[in-house]
């Protein structure tokens, strides 16, 4: 089943209720803060490796979201769903859409961004944590 929304990730199992799991979350969102403190200077060379450790830092905060609110979720696509039909963040979804196809355009096609795109993405990213740290994220 191709999900187009929460509710089909949920039928379709892709979103599955579980216990909330806090301890968990806490330790992926710890997690993600020590990643974005790693990353260094950013540069032509290593401006994709770089933008890879903010996407996967907010990976790390969506799910810890989402475990905190019973929910464990198995692809990015239903992430973005959770994103804009449960938390009613149309604006988040939007940026996140576009670093997710960014994230596996480098991923799974080997599809390098130059380094102005690397930058506006990493921008993005940025600001997507930041919005997750100062409105989603609880306790």
């Amino acid at each position: 089943m191709k999900e187009s929304s929460w509710n089909d990730c949920v039928e379709g199992n892709t979103a599955v209720k579980i216990s909330p799991d806090r301890a968990r979350a806490k330790s992926l969102v710890e997690t993600a803060a020590e990643r974005i403190k790693l990353t260094s200077e950013i540069n032509e060379k290593n401006c994709n490796f770089v933008f890879e450790d903010y996407y996967t830092s907010i990976m790390e905060m969506l799910q810890a979201i989402v475990l905190s609110n019973g929910y464990k979720i198995s692809n990015h696509v239903c992430l973005g769903y959770y994103i804009r039909d449960v938390l009613k963040r149309t604006d988040l979804y939007v940026l996140f859409g576009d670093v997710r196809y960014k994230r596996n355009s480098l991923t799974y096609y080997g599809k390098r961004m130059d380094f102005e795109t690397a930058l506006h993405a990493i921008e993005k990213c940025k600001r997507i944590i930041k919005e997750i740290k100062t409105g989603l994220l609880k306790g």
